[in-house]
């Protein structure tokens, strides 16, 4: 299984060494399977099985002369073998090697991206719980809304996460698929039942169908998959950034001890880790872009989606892996501050009550577009006079008229925001 090429960082399994053995992992399969057709001799099978090896830098010298990558792999593992590396590759053409032996490497590179994704949604769903009722301001074009919690916003993250998982979990059975069907995918020279039996083999299944390559909408499909979990880190990120400014000051990310923020200020400590997943999710977004233009290709296969790959998907699966992981790190360690959040709640003079005004004086019998412009009116004064939305309210002789004093002051009660938490919070997390 391609599994065992895999060890614990992402780096690893795009290693050219774990890209060859995956290939001749593919090649033993397809010997094995022939072998039981009868068409290789057990005695042969054995000897490929014992010798077959392959040699990084000799491949390289290889390709250097032949310029086909494959042709130089399966030079060297002969160079190893011997005579009977003559049944190596025997009717399969290089995509069947390459293709299906990607496939594999990808749907490890996904399992080892969902055991960062769950990682980081466990330090999501704590944080969520931990500031489920820690008020703070809801902001809408950046400008003071209503309240709601930080736990609510963190809750939301691993909402939008549990998606991504989901999204990844159907990309990744979407590319775990292989095929050993020959130049043009008719299985003219390679039954179907070796296809079956090294797709088996190498932990996926076959592709019902497919021409030289596998058909590279799977591989947009995944690479979507990434992207979007990408832009779920950059939104994370990106509220960090914006609750780090020292206007607002309610959340930053950690700051090591002996950690600098600038060479010029001392006094300064950056969002530099959340500003680098903003960075990193571009990189991300744009290599989705490339695989998009790799599905389509010339009739049965050209080779332009080739040299795409060799580089996006290896950078992106690294680039997520990692993403992820900061990302757990930032939300493990965020600081967080109450006080300044109930101090910015405070700060625009109560006018996010506005709203439960309105709707009390239209309760009251005021109709709507009435009600509307006595409420604006009232904020607006407060805006240009800084003074508190609540006094404005209670000095007005029409909302006076229609509202009691008991009234206005049961209006004014932060708790009425936060009533419905706990199910939102069930509705999240029993589901996730």
């Amino acid at each position: 299984m391609i599994e065992r090429y895999s060890l614990k960082e992402m780096a690893t399994l795009w290693s050219l060494e774990s890209k060859f053995a995956a290939w001749l992992e593919v090649e033993i399969a397809a010997c094995e399977a022939h072998a039981k057709m009868g068409k290789i001799p057990k005695r042969a099978l054995a000897t490929i099985k014992k010798k077959a090896a392959f040699n990084v830098q000799r491949i390289d010298e290889i390709e250097k002369e032949v310029r086909h990558d494959v042709i130089a792999f399966l030079t060297s593992v002969a160079e190893n073998v011997g005579p009977d590396s003559r049944f190596i590759h025997m009717g399969l053409t290089s995509s069947d090697v390459v293709d299906t032996a990607l496939c594999a490497q990808m749907k490890r590179a996904g399992v080892l991206i969902l055991e960062k994704l769950d990682a980081l949604m466990k330090s999501l769903k704590r944080s969520a719980y931990q500031y489920k009722k820690t008020p703070c301001m809801g902001r809408t074009h950046g400008v003071h809304a209503e309240p709601t919690t930080f736990g609510l916003k963190i809750a939301l993250w691993h909402a939008e996460m549990a998606r991504n998982r989901q999204r990844l979990v159907r990309a990744i059975e979407g590319i775990a698929v292989g095929k050993i069907s020959g130049a043009v995918g008719t299985h003219a020279h390679a039954s179907p039942k070796i296809e079956a039996y090294v797709c088996k083999k190498m932990g996926i299944i076959p592709a019902p169908i497919s021409t030289q390559i596998i058909q590279r909408d799977r591989h947009a499909e995944y690479m979507a998959a990434l992207a979007i979990t990408a832009a779920t880190i950059e939104k994370i990120a990106l509220e960090v950034r914006h609750l780090q400014r020292s206007e607002v000051l309610e959340a930053e990310e950690p700051f090591a001890a002996g950690q600098k923020g600038s060479s010029a200020m001392p006094h300064k400590r950056n969002p530099v880790n959340s500003e680098q997943m903003c960075g990193l999710a571009r990189v991300v977004r744009g290599n989705l872009q490339a695989a998009m233009e790799d599905v389509a290709l010339w009739h049965e296969r050209d080779i332009s989606h080739s040299s795409v790959e060799r580089i996006i998907v290896p950078d992106t699966t690294i680039l997520l892996h990692y993403m992820l992981e900061k990302t757990r790190r930032i939300v493990a360690g965020l600081h967080v501050y109450p006080q300044r959040m109930l101090r910015n709640i405070n700060a625009t003079y109560g006018l996010f009550y506005s709203q439960k005004v309105l709707l009390a004086l239209i309760e009251a019998g005021m109709v709507r577009e009435e009600a509307y412009k006595v409420v604006q009116d009232l904020a607006m004064i407060c805006w240009r006079e800084e003074v508190q939305f609540k006094d404005m309210v209670m000095s007005h002789a029409e909302v006076r008229r229609r509202l009691s004093k008991r009234k206005i002051e049961e209006l004014f009660s932060l708790n009425y925001y936060l009533k419905n938490i706990d199910e939102i919070f069930k509705r999240v997390f029993s589901r996730a």
